[in-house]
Parts: structure tokens; sequence; C-alpha cells
């Protein structure tokens, strides 16, 4: 600070103002700025002075301190009422304090025996402690959280965090709308079972959710490096345009290789939604109906992947588009409002392609309806028929005897054999067979062929009795 122990005159300090041109000055801390204010106001007796000796005064204070003229205003307000110019001291308001560290460790212990429930049933159990036992129970909700904020709370706690979730920002959380237009997926997979710690071959699923158009692939492991190039196999095997992707919350799919490539072909991404169970209604039922019926459960190795992908690309694929009819469901309001689906409407994914209105307008290009093979014929069988079950050779009599021809009756034990289709299925190769007739020929088939496993386990249970 700059030391003026000699009083000058108003035309000395006139002159220093006017000498001093651009010259700043400014106190160390503001404690001794304010003490050199006050005894530079007592020193010139600024309230005795006139009011331009005022003025001169004031000039010099804010030369010499750097302050504001409303500082300064401030400053000599102070001093005009207490006769000082001091700092006022800051005063925070605080709370009474209620509860104390012991309360805090109290209420740590309170929370690791219960687990750490929520505040008010906290709250709830301290209210009944405290009527039975004489413990505390005079606390709020909010206050018993900022207690366990505190040091005490924290030192005693055995709070353990899990670990919280990322936020993955690939794929659109929310259910496709496809409005009738063919070329919205939905894909998933399944697994092939495990056998003394290896994991078996992965199952691909995609099924188109207008038309149920379904192709089927196989990886060896649910990596993007296995993954990627089967799935642009499947996705070049569907003869329209891919418009949607959508599966669940899988890391096989929602990774950025497969982002990539879905952004390459222009394809909208999007992914199954929280807590809501039908979003992959469609592909989960193929799961079973198809995947689970064709490979079963057991574990199948890791070097099959490629033959089970040769045969599902030549061979299933085209038997599930253009030769296995699907039920489609056509809405019907019932008499108290409510909307229910009735499945009355079997075609093959083919024909239902074909029934949507100008059907040319989904296809890829350089693709035509023309030269889908719809008539292709199915997978060639083996000329030597495989030994039939004891149910069955019993069901084949039942079928000639409720009036059948021994074709027709044969050809409907194929279709039991294989159990592709639905009883309403085989109405459409057979529109003489009643549902019901065919349903209860299965019932009756498997019930037999469960008798003669359960017998025949019998025997090798108790071979000598």
């Amino acid at each position: 600070m700059v030391s003026d122990s000699r009083v000058m005159t108003m035309e000395e300090l006139a002159a220093f103002l006017a000498s001093s041109g651009t010259l700043r000055f400014r106190g160390q801390t503001r404690q001794a700025t304010y003490a050199w204010v006050e005894k530079t106001l007592r020193k010139y007796g600024y309230i005795s002075r006139s009011r331009a000796d005022k003025g001169l005064l004031r000039q010099y204070l804010g030369k010499m301190t750097g302050y504001s003229p409303a500082q300064l205003t401030r400053l000599i307000a102070q001093y005009r009422r207490t006769g000082h110019v001091q700092l006022r001291g800051y005063k925070r308001h605080r709370f009474p304090v209620k509860f104390t560290r012991d309360d805090q460790a109290l209420l740590a212990e309170v929370d690791n025996a219960h687990d750490h429930l929520s505040g008010a049933a906290t709250q709830a159990i301290l209210r009944r402690e405290y009527t039975v036992f004489g413990r505390r129970s005079t606390i709020s909700v909010a206050h018993l959280y900022r207690l366990r904020q505190g040091f005490a709370y924290r030192q005693r706690s055995l709070t353990v965090h899990r670990t919280k979730p990322t936020t993955v920002r690939i794929g659109e959380r929310r259910k496709p709308n496809p409005q009738g237009q063919a070329g919205y997926l939905r894909v998933d997979t399944v697994h092939q079972g495990d056998r003394d710690g290896e994991k078996g071959v992965y199952h691909v699923n995609t099924i188109d959710e207008v038309t149920q158009w379904e192709n089927l692939g196989c990886v060896a492991r649910i990596s993007e490096h296995y993954l990627v190039p089967v799935l642009g196999e499947i996705l070049a095997q569907y003869p329209f345009r891919i418009l949607g992707f959508h599966a669940d919350n899988g890391s096989e799919y929602i990774n950025r290789v497969v982002a990539e490539l879905l952004e390459k072909l222009r394809i909208e991404f999007t992914k199954s939604r929280a807590r809501q169970t039908n979003d992959q209604a469609l592909v989960e039922g193929k799961n079973g109906g198809i995947v689970r019926k064709q490979m079963g459960y057991g574990w199948i190795a890791h070097g099959e992947a490629e033959k089970i992908q040769a045969f599902y690309s030549k061979t299933l694929n085209v038997y599930l588009n253009y030769h296995r009819p699907c039920g489609y469901a056509t809405e019907v309001v019932d008499r108290k409002g409510k909307i229910r689906n009735r499945y009355d409407v079997y075609l093959t994914p083919y024909e239902k392609l074909r029934s949507l209105p100008q059907p040319e307008q989904y296809l890829r290009p350089g693709v035509t309806m023309a030269e889908l093979p719809a008539d292709r014929p199915g997978p060639q069988r083996h000329r030597v028929r495989p030994p039939r079950s004891a149910g069955e050779g019993q069901a084949l009599p039942l079928l000639r005897s409720t009036g059948y021809s021994g074709m027709t009756a044969h050809v409907l034990m194929l279709m039991l054999r294989c159990e592709k289709s639905g009883g309403a299925a085989a109405l459409l190769l057979f529109p003489c067979v009643s549902t019901a007739s065919l349903i209860s020929v299965r019932s009756t088939s498997r019930a037999r062929d469960q008798r003669a496993h359960d017998e025949q386990r019998e025997r090798d249970v108790h071979p000598h009795e």
C-alpha cells in the first residue's frame, strides 16, 4: 500500500490527480484497503468538507483503491453511519443440529440389518423401533436420506453398488410399423445346446413380419466374425428389399459391425423395448415351430455349422417359403367390442407376397415375380421309406378305416411323421380331410408312440421279467 502520511492540501490533491494520468493503484487485501479508506476520511475531515472538496476526495479514493463510485458510496455511507469502514462478517444460516454422528451410526446399523430399504420403509422401521424399543422415530424421509450422505454413516454402511448399465446408442428402441409392407424383418438367435462346457452351433432366424417369409442361417460362434457373413447371405436370399431389421438387445446384433452393415444397405435398425415381451413374439414362435422341430435341443459341434448352413440355404428355406403354409390373423370384433385375432387364412409366404397390392413394388432391383421359383419341387427324398414306429403302424389302418384312400392315408402319415404343418394347413392339400379328424389321428398316433416307447424302456430296465 502506498504511504501518504502527510496531509495534502486540496490544490496538491488536484495536481496529483491531474499528473497521475492512467496510473492505477490497488490495495494488497480488502481489509488493509478498508482501513486506509477509513484513515483517509478521518484525516481529511470528510464529513465537514464542502461539496467540491468531497468530490475531489472521492476521486482521490477511487484512484488509490481502484473501487467503483458505487462501492465508494457504500463505504462512505458506512463511515457516516458508524464512524468506521469495516468488512462485514459472513453469517451463514445454520439449522439446529438434531441428529448427531451417533444417530448416523445407528441408522447405518438399521440399513445393514434390513438391506438398505427405501426411505419410507426405513422410517416405518424406526417408528416401530421407537414404539417397541424406545429408539429414534421423529425423522422425516428427506432428512433420513441426508443422514445417509454423512461421513459417519458411510463409514459404517455396507452398501453394495451394482454395476450401472451403459447406454448403447446403436439401434432405435421402438416397435417397427411396417403398415402392410414387406421387408421388415424380425431376427433372433437360437442356441444348440452345451456339452462339457463347449457351446454348440447357433441358428440365426429371420422372418418378415407381414409375409412371414423366413430364412435361416447357422454360425459356429456368436461373434461378428462369424455372424456378419452369414447375415449378409441371409439378407441376400430375400426377393424383396429389406426396409427394417428388428432384434433383441443381445450383443451379437447390437454392435457397430452389424450397424455398419445395415447402414450400408440403408436398412432401418430397431431393437426391442423394455418390458414389452411381445415385440419378438413372431420370431420366438418360429424358433420353436421350425428350428427346434428340425434341429432338436441336443448339442451339435461347431464343425457342422457349414453343413447346416448349406442345408438351410438350398433346402429348408425353399421349403419354408414356397411349400409350407402359415397362418395369418384376421382381426374380428366380438360382441363386447374386444378385437380378437382369428387364424382362418393359410397361405405360403410366396402366396402371401403375391396377395399384397402391387407386389412388384417390394421386389429388389432385377427381380420379378415370374422369376421366383414358386413351382420348384421340394427336396428329393429317398425311395426306401424308413421303418415306421409301432404307434404309426397302428395309426395307418385307423386312417384307412375312416374312409380315406391308401394314397391319401400315406400322405397324411407322412405329415404325421414330419409334423411340419398344423391341421388347418393340411386342408389346403386335402380339402376332404376335416381338421378334427386329422388332429384326432395325430393324438392317437402320438399316444401310441409314447406307450410303445414306455414299454420298450420297461423291457430295457427289467430284461428278465
